[in-house]
């Protein structure tokens, strides 16, 4: 819209433009819905009833989140030919409750996770939600929903109230006991005390968030994680946020003060172990950087509904013009061979 032409109008052009734009988006859709469902979607959040009651006593909360439904989530999978989603649990978590209350709130959300995958059959799995930074509550947790409920995995925020990151040492007994499961660790970013509402008018989630999951990808890192717990699987989303692009000063950290003992080979092998997400990423620009730092082969599908729509990812992400064997890895074959059982 050219600047002084009134809102609502458009030009032929724009009106011709629009119009294409409506008709490949809704020929996408009908071809993608017409294909036999096989991807795997590992960001796929869910929002139990008992979890908006409560929290809606204490925050505001955005329709699309205060509206999910299951149906509309099926709905959007079978648009986007997604057979199986993993359901998380996002934005507020449980953290706002009293740490008795939170660990309520972690076991009815889970049973809750557990009875849609019990309901639609192989169309969902979960990654359980423990009531971190409670260390003993979460270690309770993880064991109920994963040898109880079946959970195939656990998810976690990148940040929790008090500036505490996921690299911290408070957090050894959890990440041993997932090491020692072998687990998979789903993380979600989150706005952290320090900088909440910090751009008036710009929400926290277009920075805050990609520059909390790079934050704890560097304590992580340079905590050693890898290495201390080699056998948990960790997905950070939205393609590892901002820590592409801050790749060299990764690099140069690593040859200072301690690091270059410790990490004799540098940062590469640690980020390289990670696994990450396509959600909010799938373009050229956020995914291709990333493929410049880790092979295919740690890349896995996400769509962050109901935050966005699950086909308009699949169709950007095939908009990329990938290699067909990268492009099916990243789609589904990761996500399986990191989650026994799934699709």
């Amino acid at each position: 819209m050219r600047l002084g032409q009134p809102c609502g109008c458009l030009s032929r052009r724009g009106f011709i433009s629009s119009a294409i734009a409506a008709g490949v988006a809704a020929t996408t859709k009908s071809t993608l819905a017409a294909q036999p469902a096989f991807r795997v979607d590992v960001h796929h959040h869910l929002y139990p009833p008992e979890l908006l009651t409560r929290a809606a006593k204490v925050m505001p909360l955005l329709p699309l989140i205060s509206g999910w439904r299951v149906e509309h989530s099926l709905e959007e999978m079978d648009a986007a030919g997604i057979k199986t989603s993993m359901l998380s649990l996002a934005m507020p978590g449980v953290a706002f409750e009293t740490p008795e209350q939170a660990r309520l709130l972690a076991r009815l959300t889970n049973e809750y996770g557990a009875g849609l995958v019990r309901e639609h059959q192989g169309r969902f799995g979960f990654f359980a939600i423990p009531p971190l930074p409670d260390v003993e509550g979460s270690l309770r947790e993880i064991e109920y929903a994963m040898d109880v409920l079946k959970a195939d995995g656990i998810g976690v925020f990148t940040n929790y109230p008090g500036n505490i990151w996921l690299g911290d040492p408070k957090f050894a007994p959890v990440y041993e006991e997932l090491n020692r499961r072998k687990a998979v660790l789903y993380t979600h970013p989150n706005t952290a005390d320090c900088c909440t509402n910090l751009t008036p008018g710009i929400a926290d989630t277009v920075v805050e968030y990609g520059t909390s999951t790079t934050r704890s990808i560097a304590t992580m890192v340079f905590g050693g994680f890898a290495k201390k717990y080699p056998d948990i699987k960790v997905i950070f989303s939205h393609a590892g946020g901002t820590m592409p692009y801050l790749i060299e000063r990764f690099e140069f950290q690593a040859k200072s003060g301690k690091y270059p003992k410790e990490m004799p080979e540098g940062v590469h092998p640690a980020i390289e172990h990670f696994f990450y997400d396509t959600a909010q990423a799938s373009n050229p620009e956020a995914l291709g950087t990333l493929m410049k730092l880790v092979p295919s082969s740690q890349i896995v599908f996400g769509t962050d509904y109901p935050y966005r729509t699950c086909v308009e990812h699949v169709t950007n992400l095939r908009a990329m013009n990938l290699a067909a064997a990268d492009l099916r890895a990243i789609e589904r074959d990761n996500a399986i061979r990191m989650l026994r059982g799934v699709g």
